[in-house]
């Protein structure tokens, strides 16, 4: 990319280019379900005038969203983490054949290193598989032209685009020249074309055909476009490269000559043959899987790339200097700092049902969402965790599985907005097929994990508008469970209470544990009625530390100590509770049998 001037020039991370470059394209419709790193797109897109855009139940409802307004001409944004992809590829597959009328783009934003994902899936393999052309910026600048290009591509070659972001690329900020929102050619409206847009066999197999001479023409896009681009240097070492893999080889090889590919699918092959009989010594870096290496090697080139850079994490310059010279670089010796292990924030309503879950010994299939740290230590709450909306299916198996052996030990625990997402298809399965096993949905009222944002079960839309709000217990009965119970998580005795009577029951069952997310701002903004431990109540038994609660904090004693407390020589130590964290959530308290946790009087 050129380097712009500094008029119009602002800083942007690569979501909010991405944003902006969608809003500067004249899209119109954007839909997508939150997830990190891509979250942030959506919720600045919807920041621009005269754009509707929508938090959806999935990613799958959210490409069809997206499809359903490019098929009317309007151009469509469709947004979602790497894992999200595997949610929506049933469309994705089919409107790689359909093709578009408005320009259609999807976003993939990757994570590697697992920053917060559950796998370091590489979505350029879905760009192969589908055939569906992939554009890779490398950073903010390019987030956003690329944007703005993918959809006069979309609409030009009659294809959905991908753009890949990556974790770097979405949160890293740097300088964007801001453009004027331009108006898209197709006008807006019905035209049938059942042809095109219905894949009967007679008509998918008319469309497979044109995707193919599609991917030629591509092809010959990226060889002649400038969007891959070869910048000279040295001939001893040439580096192929793409995404913010590119950053990196910039700053350790800035000597070595470079061909940057903007577009990871289709590849150049002619550009890269060209570029390789340039340099001595041909080295791919890229992030993740040997996408592009494997297609250089394919051309008979000889070339080195997962041989020398790691296939696992995330790459920087330090791992791309010393992958490719072998020389190690000697770096500052690490600075001590005080260790943070993950864990469920304090007054977390999820901390008191996992602890009864882990008295009760039950066996529990879980999902994701920010309960799913406690799966860690002291809580040892979580037994199986695949993938969205998968604890629900995942029980029902270990009942079928085990049959009399699981009948009483085995639940599934899910968040509001993960049922939502792809668990009541689970609920369905285990009504349908006269299992038994007990359901937890998790309400604490919001999406928490990305960042708290609204679902079909919060009462507002993206924007902050009142809608319909999805009963739970009226939803589930519908679905068939005749058995819902909504409890408090905070009494986690009564909570206790039904938990032992459902996972008994020989049906079906549904608790909702009802209680908000603690960092939603009207919980924040509440008087909190702190606790505090009477220290000489306090015999250092740390029944109350089993929750796991930051809050909760550990004194140790020396002999000498315990003494001067008049404790015990024997006592270890005592807690305290941290007032500037304590939620009050009344979750400890019950735990001391000695009752040396109170309310705090000041």
């Amino acid at each position: 990319m050129s380097v712009p001037s500094r008029e119009n020039l602002v800083l942007l991370s690569g979501n909010e280019a991405v944003a902006r470059g969608a809003f500067e394209a004249g899209v119109k419709v954007a839909s997508a379900y939150p997830g990190t790193p891509s979250t942030e797109i959506l919720e600045n897109f919807a920041n621009y005038e005269g754009v509707y855009a929508e938090w959806a139940p999935n990613e799958k409802v959210a490409v069809e969203v997206a499809i359903g307004a490019s098929m009317a001409g309007v151009r469509a944004l469709s947004t979602m983490k790497h894992v999200g992809v595997n949610v929506a590829a049933d469309p994705i597959f089919t409107v790689s054949y359909t093709g578009v009328r408005g320009g259609l783009v999807i976003v993939a934003a990757d994570d590697p290193e697992m920053h917060s994902s559950q796998n370091e899936q590489d979505s350029r393999h879905y760009a192969v598989a589908a055939k569906i052309p992939m554009l890779e910026p490398s950073d903010s600048a390019e987030a956003l032209a690329f944007t703005r290009l993918a959809f006069e591509l979309s609409e030009r070659f009659d294809t959905p685009f991908f753009l890949r972001s990556t974790t770097r690329i979405a949160h890293a900020k740097g300088a964007v020249k801001l453009g004027l929102p331009v108006v898209p050619p197709v006008v807006p409206g019905i035209v049938r074309d059942p042809a095109k847009w219905v894949m009967l066999p007679m008509n998918a197999k008319r469309r497979h055909v044109l995707v193919e001479e599609r991917t030629q023409a591509l092809v010959e896009y990226a060889e002649t476009s400038g969007i891959n681009r070869v910048e000279p240097g040295s001939r001893e070492l040439g580096i192929v490269t793409g995404g913010v893999a590119y950053q990196y080889v910039k700053d350790a090889f800035p000597e070595a000559s470079v061909l940057k590919l903007g577009m990871a699918w289709p590849l150049p092959e002619k550009l890269i043959r060209d570029f390789a009989s340039t340099v001595d010594r041909l080295v791919v870096v890229e992030e993740l899987d040997p996408h592009i290496e494997q297609h250089v090697k394919a051309l008979g080139l000889e070339a080195q790339g997962k041989d020398l850079i790691p296939i696992c994490g995330e790459l920087d310059p330090k791992i791309v200097r010393e992958g490719i010279t072998g020389v190690k670089t000697a770096l500052r010796a690490p600075e001590t700092v005080p260790g943070r292990p993950p864990n469920l924030c304090p007054g977390c309503p999820h901390r008191g049902l996992f602890f009864v879950l882990n008295k009760l010994k039950a066996v529990v299939s879980g999902d994701i969402g920010c309960y799913t740290l406690a799966a860690l230590p002291p809580l040892n709450g979580m037994d199986l965790c695949v993938c969205m909306g998968a604890s629900i299916g995942a029980a029902h198996g270990i009942e079928k599985a085990l049959g009399k052996e699981a009948h009483g030990k085995v639940v599934a625990v899910i968040g509001d907005s993960t049922f939502l997402h792809s668990g009541i298809t689970g609920l369905i399965d285990i009504v349908y097929n006269r299992g038994n096993s007990t359901v937890i949905i998790l309400d604490n009222h919001i999406t928490a994990m990305t960042g708290a944002q609204e679902n079909p079960s919060t009462g507002k839309t993206l924007q902050g508008e009142k809608t319909h709000e999805i009963d739970f217990v009226a939803l589930c009965r519908a679905i068939g469970v005749e058995h819902v119970y909504p409890v408090n998580p905070h009494d986690m005795a009564a909570t206790e209470e039904v938990l032992r009577r459902e996972i008994a029951r020989e049906a079906p069952s549904v608790v909702i544990t009802q209680a908000p997310c603690v960092l939603l701002p009207d919980h924040r903004r509440r008087v909190k009625h702190v606790y505090e431990v009477l220290p000489d109540l306090c015999v250092g038994c740390k029944a109350c530390s089993k929750l796991g609660c930051p809050a909760i904090e550990w004194v140790p004693f020396t002999p000498e100590d315990a003494a001067l407390a008049g404790k015990k020589p024997t006592q270890q130590g005592m807690t305290r509770i941290n007032p500037l964290m304590c939620d009050g959530c009344n979750q400890c308290p019950p735990l001391c049998k000695f009752k040396a946790i109170v309310g705090k009087k000041s």
